[in-house]
């Protein structure tokens, strides 16, 4: 099966939704592809002060201006789109990612595990790991950033049957571009991390995002790996039904030779 993949890397500007989707949709011109996905909090930007500030920018997930321009994009396009927003659901704020599929379906993901000072404005995601159905019933499961650390976060989303991680992110840390070599190698499943690039201000606060956005094989290889400052779109073509194939040896299964009796 032939499906062109793609990952998204870009600098929002902090607080500016309308000119963070309009550079998102600038980026996707003369782009054609099945499934692309851009950073963790794509709309927003990150280094909040307070919940009034986060507030200040936050959407509903299906009515928001994200959700419209990407429906839009999606059926325009024939595409399917993850992004990362925040979101606002019964007056709670959650860090979010939404897929949207060219039908008009939309999925959303809150993040499960919250980094740093993200605790002290979003609530913990109560969305849970799921995988959804992209364009032409790829299966996709959705990470946000530091999701990456806790490795039953992709293990259940492979479990599930997911073919593809789309790992949306800002990630400040340096260690995760490598560790997600390990995760998709251990799941035998494709993921892309999508991050954000450059430095971010507010008041006294500062953060540095490391950029190196990167798809990755089903054995962990890199197939494309972008530098810490470019702001672009990369296309690869892939086959997602290689990772339903979990096996290592004639003798090894990745998911069959597991002893859950040990796991505990």
């Amino acid at each position: 099966m032939k499906y062109r993949v793609g990952v998204a890397q870009f600098q929002p500007n902090l607080f500016e939704v309308d000119e963070n989707l309009n550079k998102m949709n600038q980026l996707l011109k003369g782009i054609k592809a099945d499934l692309v996905v851009f950073p963790e909090l794509a709309t927003s930007g990150y280094v909040f002060g307070s919940k009034e500030e986060v507030r200040s920018v936050a959407e509903d997930a299906y009515t928001g201006k994200t959700a419209l321009l990407f429906s839009r994009l999606a059926k325009a396009n024939n595409c399917s789109y993850v992004v990362g927003f925040v979101e606002l659901n019964d007056d709670k704020l959650y860090n979010s990612s939404m897929l949207i599929n060219p039908d008009g379906k939309i999925f959303v993901y809150r993040k499960t595990h919250l980094f740093y000072e993200e605790k002290l404005f979003f609530e913990p995601g109560n969305s849970g790991f799921n995988v959804f159905e992209a364009k032409d019933g790829v299966k996709v499961g959705l990470m946000i950033c530091f999701d990456w650390i806790f490795p039953e976060a992709a293990r259940t989303l492979a479990l599930k049957g997911a073919q593809i991680i789309t790992h949306s992110a800002n990630l400040v840390l340096p260690w995760c571009q490598q560790a997600m070599i390990t995760r998709s190698l251990e799941n035998r499943i494709f993921s892309i991390t999508s991050n954000r690039t450059g430095e971010e201000i507010n008041g006294d606060k500062k953060q540095f995002f490391t950029g190196m956005s990167q798809i990755l094989t089903t054995k962990g290889e890199i197939i494309h790996r972008m530098n810490q400052t470019e702001e672009s779109i990369y296309i690869t073509e892939i086959d997602p039904t290689l990772a339903d194939d979990k096996t290592i040896t004639e003798y090894n299964d990745a998911f069959g030779d597991r002893r859950l009796d040990f796991y505990k």
